[in-house]
């Protein structure tokens, strides 16, 4: 059977037949899966060539252009891809059956979209990266990284297009598995294997708490299909639809605590995969992986796979009374502590990894502040740039022979060859920075820091608060971020290579030693001095160039997308256009924004979810029958807004986003309000930002003269301990070990004694007395009949004492 006869399309809104886009949609995930069998093939074979990068990148090429041409044909239409029936299990009890149904198959809409656009463009791009940036390793081991690279993108578009959230689940656990092997990819190297550990138990949390959702939502709602979850009832008193308009009239107490429950199990997975406060701490680690992996998973996909599961699953949170404020907190708490923790460190790799931590913080707590659209918009842009940055760092480590310490490194734009790095290295900054107007960083940035105001205390505690964090976080973000472009490519020129220029006579990867074992150092003969006049830096060659100055027309191209026209009743140009039709659609009743980007829609149901509102026929439920509408509460009767205006709650309100007492005035009619926080966030956020970039300018390159020493030394001293802590990552490793690690370690030692000594000690007894007796007559067994004949006397007599005492 051909893979189109295994494909069969729905349209779960009744659409007419979708175009071919559509149709092969369902091949998405299954072309990098043919890809990984493929760099498989070319292991068995022994191929040594860079015939692996070059499948790679032609499957996802091709991934790429079906997304395209799939989005391009979506037209605001929700389409289900079925390939088989995976699980169909039925029981009954006391008279009524149940069924457990879930299809090997794929959830179409702009969400799904969204992310599958930059997961198979930047897979491409990627991937085209890593054929040069491995070609070190070519034979099996490249076969290994392609292989894994292929499993990985696989993964996570069964994440991202599952049509149930037990497809979510086997993605979930097969991007973490495609991280360990990725991240452990110099298995020889220890700090490699212990990275990876730590990156797979850490989230191991994490999962526990994403399984016991899902148990959770089947057990309360009968099903895991969004279909049915998000489009139509299951049964009386479990409709998510009725739980978010009893939300939204701030009637909390009939919302079932177990509806309430399960967003808060569903965020311990979302903060373990997405590096969240406390599961975090893997992260950085992961950066001993090849640096195409950081870019791919550790910056631009999977560890944004948190924000896609609370924005896919969006009102379930919303019918939860404290699970965005929860949300908003940690992502806040953890952008602030991940940007301290950056300042201090010197290695440009672990810098960039904290800065994706505290990022990943920032679109945490858009999604607290009620805008998916400003979380959905950070995240794309969050990819282009990031990406950016970790490559550029990977150009440097590449070239320089494994060299990643700031303090050795200084001046690299005068150096030939490094012009391009450079260019990209500064468009990444400017971006990170969210340096005003010329940006696509900043304008993402500034939506989510601008709903922090706009949001009242009522609705999510101290919302104000966490903006004015989020702000100092904004100046600290610039700060490190351009500490690290001035520093390395700003300033006199001074290079040292790394451990690799000792050790390039061990072939880096199959001696798994040198530091990451990726760069090649030349001049062999010049090991024994460290300085720019003995060493010849490898400039990156035709594919990395192509990859960081696409990646750096991209980021800023991104802006356009901010000034796409939105469409009626949404806002957030291209990205709200986008997540418009999706389960992520959410107008926050407090947002006010101008017409060009945020025309709501005059209606009273704003505040539910678009995938409530169904307008074509409604899906089968799980035993093929149709669904019925789900039961939306009247707005006639219904309570108040929670947190809104009691006068606002009426069809006054629903006319205009912002007209109740907690938005600002409008400023729709021209001219700048200085008086809406909108608006006033494109100067605030600009004036932190480029402080930020003027602190870093003055103590790391005004007056700077070597590579190793700035202004910043003497304020680092002044400070005290602080500044040891704040590169000792506060010791928040030490602390887990201590509160965790070690007595677990302990108890580990305890329980092998007690294996040992009691239970292996009573099974070697019981071992162990037949042994001795038998070994206790042998001697009797000599096979001398003078003995036999002694002991036969020896036990008569015996018996014939025992028999004359008896009788006696």
């Amino acid at each position: 059977m051909d893979a189109m006869s295994m494909l069969t399309l729905a349209a779960a809104e009744g659409a007419a037949p979708p175009a071919l886009g559509q149709w092969w949609m369902g091949l998405v995930p299954f072309l990098p899966l043919l890809a990984c069998i493929a760099c498989g093939i070319c292991a068995a074979m022994k191929v040594r060539s860079k015939l692996p990068a070059w499948i790679t990148v032609a499957s996802l090429a091709v991934a790429f252009v079906i997304t395209v041409a799939t989005y391009l044909g979506l037209d605001g239409q929700t389409l289900t891809v079925s390939a088989w029936r995976w699980f169909e299990i039925s029981w009954g009890q006391g008279g009524r059956t149940q069924s457990f149904v879930a299809d090997f198959g794929f959830y179409i809409d702009g969400l799904t979209a969204l992310w599958m656009l930059f997961v198979t463009g930047l897979g491409a791009l990627i991937a085209l990266y890593a054929s040069e940036y491995m070609e070190h390793d070519l034979g099996a081991g490249y076969c290994r990284f392609f292989a894994a690279f292929g499993l990985f993108v696989f993964s996570m578009a069964c994440l991202v297009m599952g049509k149930n959230l037990l497809m979510l689940y086997l993605g979930w656990e097969g991007v973490g598995l495609c991280s360990y092997l990725l991240i452990g990819y110099f298995y020889k190297k220890p700090s490699a294997v212990a990275a990876a550990k730590k990156a797979f138990i850490v989230n191991r949390v994490g999962d526990l708490g994403l399984a016991l959702g899902v148990f959770l939502v089947f057990v309360h709602f009968g099903t895991i299909d969004y279909a049915v979850l998000f489009n139509s009832a299951t049964e009386a008193g479990h409709v998510l639809a009725d739980y978010v308009a009893l939300a939204e009239a701030g009637r909390w107490g009939e919302i079932p605590l177990q509806a309430q429950l399960i967003p808060i199990l569903l965020m311990i997975g979302a903060f373990g995969k997405s590096a969240q406060f406390p599961l975090y701490v893997w992260l950085p680690d992961a950066m001993e992986g090849p640096t195409p992996v950081s870019a791919l998973i550790h910056a631009a996909t999977m560890v944004t796979a948190g924000v896609y599961l609370i924005a896919r699953t969006y009102p379930m949170f919303l019918a939860s009374e404290h699970a965005l404020t929860i949300v908003a907190w940690i992502g806040t708490f953890t952008a602030l502590l991940a940007a301290t923790i950056g300042m201090a460190q010197f290695d440009i790799k672990r810098i960039m990894a904290y800065s994706t931590v505290s990022q990943l913080g920032y679109m945490f707590a858009g999604l607290g502040f009620l805008t998916t659209t400003g979380a959905g918009f950070h995240v794309l842009t969050h990819a282009f740039f990031k990406a950016l940055l970790f490559l550029s760092c990977g150009a440097v480590m590449h070239g320089f022979a494994g060299q990643l310490d700031l303090r050795k490194l200084s001046g690299l734009y005068k150096v030939r060859g490094w012009q391009i790095v450079s260019f990209g290295m500064l468009v990444g900054c400017l971006n990170l920075a969210g340096f005003p107007l010329i940006t696509s960083g900043y304008f993402s940035k500034d939506m989510i820091l601008a709903e922090a105001f706009v949001t009242p205390w009522d609705r999510i505690w101290g919302a104000p608060l966490l903006g004015v964090v989020l702000l100092i976080t904004a100046g600290l973000t610039a700060y490190y971020t351009f500490r690290v472009f001035f520093r390395v490519f700003m300033g006199p020129t001074h290079y040292e290579p790394g451990d690799e220029h000792h050790d390039h006579a061990d072939d880096g990867h199959d001696a798994h030693g040198p530091s990451h074992g990726e760069a090649h150092a030349h001049d062999p003969g010049q090991h024994g001095d460290h300085h720019a006049d003995h060493f010849h830096p490898h400039a990156p060659k035709w594919a990395i160039n192509a990859v960081l100055a696409t990646l750096a027309i991209l980021s800023t191209a991104a802006i356009g997308l901010y000034f796409v026209p939105a469409a009626p009743g949404t806002h957030g140009g291209w990205v709200g256009n986008v997540l418009e039709h999706s389960t992520a659609r959410y107008h926050s009743p407090y947002a006010h924004h101008d017409d060009s980007h945020a025309a709501v829609k005059p209606a009273a149901s704003t505040l539910v979810p678009v995938a409530f509102q169904p307008e074509h026929t409604e899906p089968e439920t799980q035993t093929g029958e149709p669904a019925t509408d789900p039961a939306h509460a009247d707005p006639a009767h219904a309570d108040p807004a929670h947190g809104a205006d009691p006068e606002g709650a009426g069809a006054d309100a629903a006319g205009s986003h912002g007209a109740d007492s907690h938005a600002p005035a409008s400023h729709a009619s021209g001219g700048f309000d200085l008086t809406d926080p909108h608006t006033a966030m494109y100067f605030i956020s600009a004036i932190f930002g480029i402080a930020g970039i003027a602190a870093a300018a003055w103590f790391h390159l005004i007056g700077r003269t070597d590579a190793a020493h700035c202004r910043m030394d003497a304020v680092a001293a002044r400070l005290g301990p602080i500044a040891k802590w704040a590169e000792n990552k506060w010791y928040v490793d030490e602390f887990y070990d201590f509160l965790f690690r070690t007595p677990l370690l302990v108890l580990a030692h305890i329980c092998h004694l007690i294996d040992r000594l009691l239970v292996d000690g009573l099974v070697n007894a019981v071992g162990w007395l037949p042994r001795a007796l038998g070994q206790a007559v042998r001697p009797t067994q000599s096979g001398q009949i003078n003995a036999y004949a002694v002991g036969m006397a020896g036990g008569l007599a015996i018996l014939l004492v025992i028999v004359m005492l008896t009788i006696i």
